[in-house]
C-alpha cells in the first residue's frame, strides 16, 4: 500500500521561552525603580535635586538671605516662598519661614501681606517663642494701616477667655438672610471717618492722620453715635438696593448726576495730588508761622462768678447789704443762684445770666474774691454777683496751639498753590472768559474778517 504524502505544516517550537521571561520580568523591574525616582523626586523635601527654577532649595534659601541683607526685603519675601513651595517644610520649620516673610514685608511696608503671614505662621504650629512676636508685629502692622477697629478686635480675640468666640461677631442688625456683625459696623463707621479725612491727607503725615482717627474713633464708640450712624447706613442701603432693583442708575437723569459727582471727585483729588506734591510742612515753618503771629493765639481773660438772683431791686439791696454785712453768700444764694460752672469772658454776654454790657464790665473792673458793690438789672430780674476767681489774658504756648498754627499755615498755602495751579491749567488749556459777554446791554464783539493788505 502506497505510504500517503503529509503536506500540513511542522509545528513551530516556541524559541527562547526562559530568555522571554526575564526580559518581561527586567522591565517589571525598571518601571518599579523609575516609579521610585520619581516619588523620590517629587516628595523628597530635603533632596537637592529638587529646584527653584533654575537654583536649588538650598540656593533659593541663600538667595533670599542675601536679597534680606541688601535691604530688598520685598523680593527677599518672594524668594522665600519660592522655598517654601519647592521644599514644603512642615510644622515649625513652616511656622517659623512664614514669620520671616510676615516680617520681611512689614519692613517694605506692605502691611496687609505681612498680616497674612503672620496668620500662616499660627495656622502652621502654635509656637511658644513666636506667639508674643507675632502679637506685637500684629499690632503694628494693623496700626500702621489705619485699622484701629480691626485692630481692636484682634486684641479681644488674643485676650479672650473663650477663644471659641470670637470677637465682634454679635449680630447688630440684618437685612433679609445678611446679617451685620459688630465688627462690620465698626469697619463700616472707620471707613466713614477715613472719607472725612481723606481732603487732610494731602497736608498731614500718616501719623497725624491716623491720630486724628484715633480721636474719632473713640466719639464713635458711644452707643448712641454707632446706633445713630447705623441707622443712617441702613437707610442710606435700602435706598441703594431699591434703586437697584428698579434700575434706576440706567435712568438718564441718574447718569448725568453720576457724571458730575465723578467729575468734581476728580478735579478733587488732582488737586489734592497738587496739593501733597508743592506744600510741605516743616516743625520749622510751623514755628516761625507762630513767632509771627502770636497775637493770634491769645486766651483772653476770664472769670468764675456766684450769683444770687431776686424780681426786685429793694430784695436786692437788702440781701446785697446782708452779704457786706457777713452774711454768707452760698447759704443766702441756694433759693435762686450760685456758682456758675462756666468762664466768663469779656464782652457782653455773662454765662447763666445772659447779656449784659455792664456786669460785665464789672466784673474785669475788680479783684477777686469781690462782691459787686451795686445789684445789676438783667433781663431775668436783679442780680447780686460775687467775682470768685478772675485770671488775665495769656499768650498761649506753641505746643497748646500747634495743631491750630498747623492748619491754619496749610490753608494758607494751599490757596496760594490751587489759585496758582489751575491758572497754570488755564494757560495749558487755552481757557477764554469772555466777560464783556456776562454783562448787560454791552455789545457782541465783532466778527468781521480782516481786510486783506
Amino acid at each position: 500500500m502506497a505510504e500517503k504524502l503529509n503536506f500540513t505544516l511542522p509545528e513551530k517550537k516556541p524559541r527562547g521561552s526562559a530568555a522571554g521571561a526575564l526580559t518581561v520580568l527586567l522591565l517589571i523591574v525598571l518601571v518599579a525603580l523609575a516609579g521610585a525616582n520619581l516619588y523620590v523626586t517629587l516628595s523628597g523635601k530635603k533632596s537637592e535635586s529638587v529646584t527653584v527654577g533654575s537654583l536649588s532649595v538650598e540656593q533659593a534659601k541663600d538667595l533670599a538671605g542675601k536679597l534680606a541683607q541688601r535691604g530688598l526685603y520685598q523680593q527677599a519675601a518672594v524668594a522665600w516662598q519660592d522655598y517654601l513651595a519647592a521644599a514644603r517644610p512642615e510644622g515649625p520649620q513652616r511656622a517659623q519661614i512664614h514669620f520671616q516673610i510676615g516680617g520681611l514685608l512689614e519692613k517694605a511696608g506692605l502691611y496687609g501681606e505681612a498680616v497674612e503671614h503672620y496668620y500662616r505662621s499660627e495656622a502652621a504650629a502654635d509656637l511658644d517663642e513666636l506667639r508674643p512676636q507675632v502679637n506685637a508685629h500684629l499690632k503694628e502692622c494693623f496700626e500702621r494701616m489705619g485699622k484701629f477697629s480691626a485692630l481692636r478686635y484682634e486684641l479681644m480675640d488674643r485676650t479672650s477667655v473663650d477663644p471659641a468666640q470670637s470677637a465682634g461677631a454679635k449680630i447688630v442688625a440684618e437685612i433679609g438672610v445678611e446679617k451685620i456683625t459688630e465688627s462690620q459696623l465698626d469697619a463700616l463707621i472707620e471707613e466713614s471717618i477715613e472719607d472725612q479725612l481723606a481732603p487732610m491727607r494731602a497736608f498731614m503725615t500718616p501719623e497725624q492722620i491716623n491720630e486724628q482717627k484715633k480721636r474719632a474713633l473713640e466719639q464713635s464708640r458711644n452707643p448712641q453715635a454707632k446706633q445713630e450712624f447705623l441707622q443712617s447706613w441702613l437707610a442710606q442701603e435700602i435706598l441703594y438696593r431699591q434703586a437697584l432693583d428698579q434700575q434706576l442708575g440706567e435712568k438718564p437723569e441718574a447718569k448725568r448726576l453720576v457724571h458730575s459727582l465723578t467729575r468734581q471727585a476728580l478735579s478733587r483729588q488732582m488737586l489734592d495730588a497738587q496739593l501733597a506734591s508743592k506744600i510741605n510742612l516743616t516743625d520749622t515753618d510751623v514755628q516761625t508761622y507762630y513767632a509771627a503771629n502770636k497775637d493770634k493765639y491769645l486766651e483772653p481773660a476770664r472769670a468764675r462768678i456766684s450769683h444770687i438772683l431776686v424780681s426786685e431791686e429793694e430784695k436786692a439791696n437788702e440781701l446785697l447789704k446782708q452779704v457786706r454785712e457777713g452774711a454768707d453768700f452760698a447759704a443766702l444764694a441756694k433759693e435762686s443762684g450760685g456758682k456758675i460752672d462756666e468762664d466768663v469772658r469779656p464782652g457782653s454776654y455773662v454765662p447763666g445770666i445772659g447779656d449784659a454790657n455792664d456786669l460785665n464790665a464789672a466784673i474785669f473792673a475788680v479783684d477777686a474774691p469781690k462782691v459787686l458793690d451795686q445789684p445789676f438789672k438783667t433781663e431775668k430780674g436783679w442780680e447780686i454777683v460775687r467775682v470768685d476767681e478772675k485770671h488775665p489774658s495769656r499768650q498761649k504756648t506753641f505746643d497748646e496751639v500747634r495743631q491750630q498754627v498747623m492748619m491754619e499755615l496749610l490753608r494758607r498755602k494751599s490757596e496760594d498753590v490751587q489759585r496758582d495751579y489751575i491758572k497754570e491749567m488755564m494757560n495749558k488749556h487755552k481757557v477764554i472768559v469772555h466777560t464783556s459777554a456776562m454783562s448787560p446791554g454791552q455789545p457782541e464783539p465783532s466778527k468781521e474778517a480782516p481786510s486783506k493788505p
